[in-house]
């Protein structure tokens, strides 16, 4: 397949899953008017979820074209396709439900749709196990994706046969159960497989292993916010909003890693996120604890439960007057920890500037920058070449 003809296909899928998720908000748009029944998902958090993966199909579709000989971008448009398809099936029959004989065989299509979801699952783990190069790290994985594609393929032929295979009963719904527990058994192993790729990567590899690591790092965040319950205190619609833009952001991540488009940025992405992270946690635990320690002494010693207006004042400025030195001290730890290299060379860099102030001698100045370049970009080879009108001739220094 020519790169034009794959470039053309890669879009024409991307197009597609688009115009199924399309699809999907227009029917949320003309069902939004009318109450759906309890138990059915609420036509607001529909949409949120429609537009959460919007970027599936697109990232697919600039990584196949662009990139057509590596399969990675092809899995993300499979991917893709898979879960917008799944996307469909529910506002399919739930615009059928308030608009009785608007939609054709609604029970049916939305059966079939449904069967992008069980697509999209077996196409998971390799989305781990072929991250960035589209190629397994070592033959040591095979037995892993053999295992993923065995059991997708059961999987598969199931859901084909069966709505709902786990529901069959006897050696289907066994078999299901089998199928979807090697797959997420399978996602984990993948996603351990990154570890060990990134231990033996280097260079640009390394960096687009970063980007995925932070990805991980907001979906995790994500779980955890879930597991202790931010969910149901922000509110259904606006943790779905929340939701959405971690998916945007994982695609974001996704795309450069992989296209290569600012790539090393990624370390003072890093380097910014666990500076302002940490801030911002310390900030608010001492906000917290100001207003909450001052709520109790004033209650202690007023006997009264309003607190003064004087207090949250105090903890704002006191927030702003530990903003500048937090930060600093939070930023220097975080370099002396995790950018051993770039801390040094500032020090070294700064010592030799306090030096330069003082030195007169030539000579000495000569040799301390010597020194100086060594230490912090480590050449191979290092030469010092004075300009004619500073010195009667070139000085060099090995």
């Amino acid at each position: 397949m020519s790169r034009h003809t794959a470039a053309w296909l890669a879009w024409a899928v991307c197009a597609m899953s688009l115009l199924i998720l399309a699809s999907s908000l227009l029917l949320i748009v003309l069902g939004s008017s009318m109450p759906l029944p309890r138990g059915w998902t609420p036509w607001q958090d529909q949409a949120v979820s429609v537009v959460g993966i919007l970027g599936l199909p697109i990232l697919g579709g600039l990584i196949a074209s662009r990139l057509p000989e590596n399969p990675y971008g092809w899995l993300w448009l499979g991917f893709g396709l898979g879960l917008a398809l799944q996307q469909l099936a529910e506002p399919y029959a739930a615009y059928a439900l308030v608009e009785p004989g608007s939609l054709v065989a609604p029970r049916t299509i939305s059966q079939i749709l449904e069967r992008g979801g069980p697509l999209a699952l077996v196409l998971a783990p390799f989305l781990f196990l072929l991250f960035p190069t589209g190629r397994l790290s070592s033959r040591r994985w095979r037995p892993v994706a053999w295992a993923a594609a065995m059991a997708g393929v059961v999987l598969l032929v199931l859901t084909i046969f069966y709505p709902s295979p786990d529901q069959a009963g006897g050696m289907i719904a066994a078999a299901a159960v089998a199928a979807v527990g090697v797959i997420f058994g399978v996602i984990i192993i993948s996603a351990l497989s990154l570890v060990v790729r990134y231990r033996r990567a280097s260079g640009v590899e390394r960096q687009q292993l970063k980007w995925f690591a932070l990805a991980a790092v907001l979906v995790a965040c994500f779980l955890v916010a879930q597991l202790v319950g931010l969910d149901r205190l922000l509110g259904s619609t606006l943790w779905n909003l929340f939701n959405a833009a971690i998916n945007t952001t994982v695609y974001v991540a996704v795309g450069v890693a992989i296209l290569r488009y600012r790539l090393y940025d990624i370390d003072i992405l890093i380097n910014r996120t666990l500076v302002y992270g940490s801030l911002t946690v310390m900030l608010a635990v001492v906000y917290v604890g100001g207003v909450a320690t001052t709520q109790t002494v004033f209650r202690a010693l007023t006997g009264q439960e309003q607190q003064p207006q004087l207090a949250i004042v105090a903890s704002t400025l006191v927030i702003a007057a530990l903003f500048n030195p937090l930060r600093r001290r939070i930023q220097g730890f975080i370099d002396r920890r995790f950018y051993r290299r770039k801390y040094d060379a500032a020090k070294t860099l700064q010592a030799f500037s306090a030096k330069l102030r003082d030195e007169t001698d030539l000579e000495a100045l000569n040799a301390e920058l010597v020194g100086v370049v060594r230490e912090t970009m480590q050449p191979a080879h290092l030469s010092l070449w004075l300009r004619p009108d500073t010195a009667a001739r070139g000085r060099r220094a090995d």
